[in-house]
């Protein structure tokens, strides 16, 4: 009785703990750019993943009594697409702005028919192939420079994005018949090892006083509230919200993003750079609702 419970609050909560899961993560991409700025990407990544991965796990302690090779192997392979989608973004991140970075990011809910059609041989619909044509223009007015060359960092943010699709697929795959929160845990984990397998491997040097109470606060932040908190609302939310609607809802990050960078990174979008931002996001609605709103009135006529 208290497990169905329990079950019915997630439910009627997961639309609002998405919608705070962008709101973190819009502002997550301000923290990134100032973090990353000091302390190396696999550093920042590896010590990101374990603490989050030790507060989950001692939190979700009795959740362990679920656990089943299914569990291991989803687990697993959610950190591992999680850790090279954020190895891309992070030194995306050092290359262009945090604006956009966030909305090249949001690319993946474009992305998701697309990885299913390859995973599951379901055709996109033309809905599908309209909104990648929109999201292809809005990345054209978002990174090409004035002599129509490509930003390295605009580049790899667009290859994150290819892995975060990955991450949402792997999700939705393993969430419906295993323990979301133990599946979360072990993502975290599976992704610290892989990350400090990178620091063993690319030994990046310490900068000498990297540790400042700014960046132990950065850390934090980033650690407690953008990874514990915003991805164990993301799987909640993507196990008990219609996959359209979650999918919509995740896309507000792109914007949060930008509107954190504008207010507290002092940038200052072009006119360009604002048409490519509302086509992407045009995209995204195209990708996930069909413009469904627009045809209530169908039937009736």
């Amino acid at each position: 009785m208290s497990e169905q419970k329990n079950t019915g609050i997630l439910a009627r909560l997961s639309p609002f703990l998405i919608i705070l899961t962008t709101i973190i993560w819009g502002s997550s991409f301000v923290v990134m750019k100032n973090s990353v700025d000091v302390l190396p990407t696999f550093w920042l990544l590896a010590i990101r993943f374990t603490a989050a991965a030790i507060v989950l796990a001692l939190i979700f302690l009795p959740r362990w009594k679920h656990f089943t090779r299914r569990c291991l192997f989803g687990g697993t392979l959610m950190g591992l697409f999680l850790f090279i989608a954020y190895v891309f973004q992070t030194f995306g991140l050092e290359r262009t702005t945090s604006g956009k970075n966030a909305f090249l990011t949001a690319v993946y809910c474009i992305l998701v028919p697309f990885l299913y059609w390859a995973v599951s041989h379901v055709r996109p619909d033309r809905y599908n192939i309209l909104a990648a044509a929109l999201c292809l223009a809005g990345i054209g007015l978002v990174s090409l420079n004035g002599n129509l060359t490509v930003n390295m960092g605009d580049v790899l943010t667009l290859i994150c994005g290819i892995f975060f699709a990955a991450h949402i697929v792997t999700v939705n795959k393993y969430a419906q018949e295993e323990d979301i929160f133990l599946l979360t845990v072990i993502q975290f984990l599976s992704s610290a090892v892989f990350a400090w397998l990178a620091v063993l491997i690319a030994r990046p040097a310490l900068p000498e006083g990297a540790f400042t109470p700014g960046l132990i606060g950065s850390l934090a932040y980033l650690s407690l509230l953008s990874t514990c908190g915003a991805f164990l609302f993301q799987n909640i939310g993507q196990k008990y919200t219609p996959p359209a609607t979650a999918a919509i809802l995740l896309s507000l990050e792109a914007p949060f993003g930008v509107i954190f960078s504008i207010i507290f990174a002092n940038e200052r979008p072009t006119l360009a750079m604002f048409l490519g931002f509302v086509l992407i996001f045009i995209a995204v609605i195209c990708s996930e609702t069909k413009f469904s709103f627009l045809r209530k009135g169908e039937k009736l006529a």
